[in-house]
């Protein structure tokens, strides 16, 4: 008998009346919003906008979810669709049947076109959600507890997993591989946000780094399942795809830092609509601002038309006056002329 292990819950369901609430799916809502959550966070750090990632991640989780359920169906078809077995149980995501490898690169279509419309490098969208992908993860896993699944081989260690009799299980004390990969994925998130703020990771160069860490500890949990798989020259497939994934994770790194070295200046440009209304507010408060600039240079030109007029009219007067002045003046001259001629005509 063990000592020490780790208990199963009874059911993965509780039902609030009609309605089921799985413990996967819940599992799997809160690793969504935590990652929503903490990659906004270090998107703003990163000079973004706030909610740009929630919108993003509007495109990218439904495209996630598809693309890890395509995984997995199509790399376990004999789940669904060999003697049996009834293929409508491939649509049931809720039962578990997750492949990450799947939901990362459909979900990164789906980040893509989201970042295209929004205008944003998918790459410096990709490094600000990196670790915060790998925390998701690990809140993720836990759904695989909830339905006792994807557990390691057996163990008498402290920390096994109880597991209980159940379709295509067997009772028993395995390894708690759901628990490892959980731990592991916290891990990778650490490293990535050590890595990051020292050495400035860019240009995607962080998410490489999530993958490329994330492939190392999966390639050896992968090992130790013991859940049904295919397997290519005595390897599990996911384990290939493991190391196949890592070398192109770390090829990436390599290349992309001697390519595109550096962090980007600008992840966010300013949005064509966010222009296009301040121009629209600049032309309609114009009229104003040009009235209130306008009104001094009105008024000085008031006050010297004011005083051109005055000017006028004094010089009017001034004129008028000389005009006064000069009659008596020229009266007495004629005057003067007329009494010289009676002189010389007496004379």
């Amino acid at each position: 008998m063990e000592l020490a292990y780790i208990p199963s819950p009874s059911t993965g369901v509780i039902h609030l009346g009609p309605l089921p609430l799985r413990g996967y799916a819940f599992c799997i809502i809160i690793g969504v919003f935590v990652a929503v959550w903490y990659g906004n966070k270090r998107w703003i750090a990163r000079g973004g906008k706030a909610g740009t990632v929630a919108d993003i991640a509007v495109w990218a989780v439904p495209f996630g979810l598809v693309g890890g359920r395509l995984y997995h169906v199509i790399t376990d078809y004999q789940l669904y669709f060999s003697e049996g077995e009834n293929w409508v149980d491939a649509f049931k995501i809720w039962e578990g049947g997750l492949g990450i490898w799947g939901a990362i690169a459909l979900g990164a279509v789906g980040a893509w076109i989201g970042c295209r419309r929004r205008g944003i490098p998918l790459p410096a969208w990709a490094d600000a959600l990196a670790p915060a992908i790998a925390f998701a993860q690990a809140i993720g896993r836990w759904g695989n507890w909830f339905n006792q699944e994807l557990y390691g081989k057996p163990t008498d260690l402290p920390w096994a997993l109880k597991i209980t009799e159940g379709t295509n299980r067997e009772a028993g004390f395995y390894h708690p591989t759901f628990l490892y990969e959980s731990l592991w994925c916290i891990g990778v998130a650490l490293l990535v946000i050590w890595a990051d703020r020292r050495f400035k990771l860019g240009h995607g160069r962080a998410f490489a780094l999530y993958v490329a860490a994330y492939c190392l500890g999966r390639g050896w949990i992968e090992y130790m399942r013991v859940d049904e798989a295919h397997h290519v020259l005595g390897l599990r497939l996911n384990v290939w795809t493991s190391i196949v994934v890592f070398v192109l994770a770390v090829a990436y790194i390599v290349i992309s830092s001697r390519v595109r070295p550096g962090r980007e200046e600008i992840v966010e440009p300013e949005r064509p609509e966010a222009s296009a209304k301040s121009e629209q507010s600049e032309t309609v408060a114009d009229p104003e601002d040009k009235a209130a600039d306008d009104g001094p240079a009105d008024a000085a030109d008031e006050d010297a038309d004011d005083a051109s007029a005055d000017g006028a009219a004094e010089d009017t007067s001034a004129s008028a006056k000389d005009a006064d002045e000069d009659t008596p003046a020229k009266d007495a001259a004629d005057g003067d002329e007329k009494a010289d001629a009676e002189s010389a005509k007496k004379g």
